[in-house]
């Protein structure tokens, strides 16, 4: 029996007065309850109860002990009531960790819905794309749009987003548009993406049926900030690849074109990241719960 059974043990003897009557409560051998005392009393080293014929009574530690216990058995019943309900009702601080684009374009617009289903959940919300040491920095996840590597966190993929390679209206019209992966060699430009990490320019890269082919373009800028591959593509500077959801407005509004729909480039894994636990908070799990729902159209 542990220090916590005992104490439970303590109490229900001294509110019933009895050994026998505590051990019928508490569905226990008489013998097991009269060992469980004798334990306690000697690992505290005084005697907590005085028995006689007709009754069980405390002594004077034995009334102490009984405060103290009363006491924490209350907190202890508070904390695991608060944590049921937390299960049920979750709540607390939620600290997340987004890129710009994904908090500005498809999750902050959608946090309406999640306050109003989880009212007693605050979020703290941190954007860029650097890297982040959730443990140091204490966050509770990262959602990450690409491969995320290993990185000691634990991974869950809550959606493939759809890319699209689009150029400007602008480039189109001085350069025409191009119908085939063989037309891009004709005179076609590309705003090069520049990888942070290895600084070299990437390919853009199309599906061909289930093949992945690359290609390379001239081009007279190259960027390596999200916002800066954007800018330049709108500009007219060159044919660029982006998630659907990160262009969905300037699609709609014309300013920017859908190019080779039918080779699209492959799709890019939305990932959370959090650190490994062994029982997820409560508040952690409907939120990417939440991310799912989300994400489920742009699948």
């Amino acid at each position: 029996m542990d220090r916590l059974e005992a104490m439970r043990l303590y109490t229900r003897i001294v509110e019933l007065g009895s050994f026998t009557a505590a051990a019928d409560d508490l569905n226990l051998p008489r013998a097991t309850v009269t060992h469980a005392i004798k334990r306690l009393e000697a690992r505290l080293g005084a005697q907590l109860l005085q028995r006689t014929t007709r009754r069980v009574s405390t002594t004077r530690d034995g009334e102490t002990y009984y405060g103290h216990c009363v006491r924490l058995l209350a907190d202890m019943d508070e904390v695991e009531t608060d944590f049921r309900e937390a299960a049920v009702h979750p709540k607390g601080r939620l600290r997340i960790d987004l890129s710009a684009a994904l908090a500005r374009l498809l999750v902050i617009p959608a946090l309406p819905a999640f306050c109003s289903r989880f009212p007693q959940i605050e979020l703290d919300i941190g954007t860029g794309d650097r890297f982040v040491d959730l443990v140091r920095e204490g966050v509770d996840c990262a959602v990450r749009v690409g491969e995320p590597g290993d990185i000691g966190m634990v991974g869950r993929r809550v959606a493939t987003l759809q890319q699209v390679t689009v150029a400007s209206a602008d480039y189109l019209r001085r350069r025409g548009r191009p119908d085939s992966l063989a037309a891009l060699h004709d005179g076609h430009l590309a705003v090069n993406w520049s990888s942070p990490t290895t600084r070299r320019a990437e390919p853009l890269e199309f599906m061909v049926g289930r093949r992945r082919r690359q290609v390379s373009l001239p081009g007279r800028i190259t960027v390596s900030g999200a916002d800066a591959y954007l800018g330049c593509c709108i500009a007219g500077l060159g044919i660029a690849q982006f998630s659907r959801y990160r262009i969905e407005r300037e699609l709609a509004r014309g300013t920017m074109v859908e190019l080779l729909p039918t080779t699209p480039p492959p799709s890019l894994p939305m990932t959370v990241l959090y650190p490994p636990q062994r029982q997820m908070p409560a508040r952690l799990r409907v939120f990417i719960d939440w991310l799912v729902e989300l994400t489920a159209d742009q699948r």
